[in-house]
């Protein structure tokens, strides 16, 4: 028999609901800011992709935010085992495959269309677990709006590259993989330890393609300015940004927030590369978007636990 005299254990209280709710409406403010910043990023590598090519402009990406993160990073021995690192050194391969076929889309299909297509991932990945009619008819209709996108008279006298397709929807899948990762590692690793480590392995895979595409003879101030451009405003910056958010927000609002990113990219197409949209392409940009906005904001969170909301106001 206990004594009742005793006071019970003192445990921490739970974020209450304005908390909670503040905590995720700085998350998403934050994150539609890093949609522009990568938006603007990308729009800066289109300009100069066609002088040094993807995997240069990747690499100085990676070695950019290299270079941001790794002094915060103090790496202990002990806690350096593969157990423990796995999701992150994963993250760095999807990272490199994600920008790479990402950008060479950009390059042979546009930043809008490419930024429309590669969206899929998100999408499908907040899609992966609902059972609802609206979530299936919203599918179907951001499925009509690509095949509006890159089908017959969307484009000019050429047509869609089917390359750029194909490196759209690989760079959509590797961002549904980013999404999940990214989730893990937040939640695993303290800090900003996952994403240096992710920055290394992925910096680790470019380098070498990097070199190889290298010439020198095209570099000048202006190149290595936009090449700096790229790197912060694509990668040091949003992808810093990105375990912060992930801590405040789930994988669901990160979704919709995101679900604005083609019509944002189709702007900064628009404003730095002269990137025209047939009516055909604006009406389906705007499809994909209505429909994932249209899913994604009318489906309802899963009551969380006591432990689980005292997890998320300790982070």
């Amino acid at each position: 028999m206990t004594d009742q005299t005793t006071p019970a254990p003192a445990t921490t209280p739970a974020p209450t609901d304005g908390a909670a709710n503040r905590r995720s409406l700085a998350g998403a403010a934050v994150q539609l800011g890093t949609e522009v910043s990568i938006n603007f990023g990308s729009s800066l590598a289109g300009l100069v992709i066609p002088v040094v090519g993807s995997f240069v402009v990747v690499a100085v990406r990676q070695l950019v935010m290299v270079v941001a993160v790794l002094p915060f990073y103090r790496p202990k021995r002990a806690e350096l085992t593969w157990r423990r690192l796995w999701p992150a050194v994963a993250l760095g391969v999807v990272l490199a495959i994600m920008n790479v076929t990402f950008y060479e889309s950009v390059h042979l299909l546009g930043l809008g269309v490419a930024a429309t297509i590669e969206f899929l991932g998100p999408l499908a990945i907040a899609l992966a677990s609902s059972r609802r009619v609206l979530d299936v008819i919203c599918a179907l209709a951001a499925g009509a709006g690509v095949v509006l996108l890159i089908g017959p008279g969307a484009s000019d006298a050429e047509g869609i590259d089917p390359w750029g397709v194909a490196f759209a929807l690989t760079a959509a899948a590797a961002w549904a993989g980013y999404i999940l990762l990214t989730r893990r590692v937040a939640v695993g690793l303290p800090g900003l330890e996952g994403l240096t480590v992710a920055s290394i392995v992925s910096l680790a895979l470019l380098v070498p393609f990097a070199v190889a595409t290298f010439d020198p003879a095209v570099i000048d101030w202006a190149v290595v300015g936009l090449l700096l451009g790229v790197g912060v405003l694509s990668s040091a910056l949003p992808y810093s940004l990105d375990t912060w958010i992930l801590r405040r927000i789930s994988p669901r609002i990160y979704a919709i927030v995101t679900s604005f990113g083609p019509v944002i990219a189709a702007v900064f197409g628009w404003l730095v590369l002269s990137e025209t949209f047939s009516p055909t392409e604006a009406i389906a940009i705007l499809i994909v978007c209505g429909a994932a906005g249209t899913a994604l904001a009318t489906q309802r969170s899963r009551p969380k636990s006591q432990l689980e909301q005292t997890a998320e106001g300790m982070a």
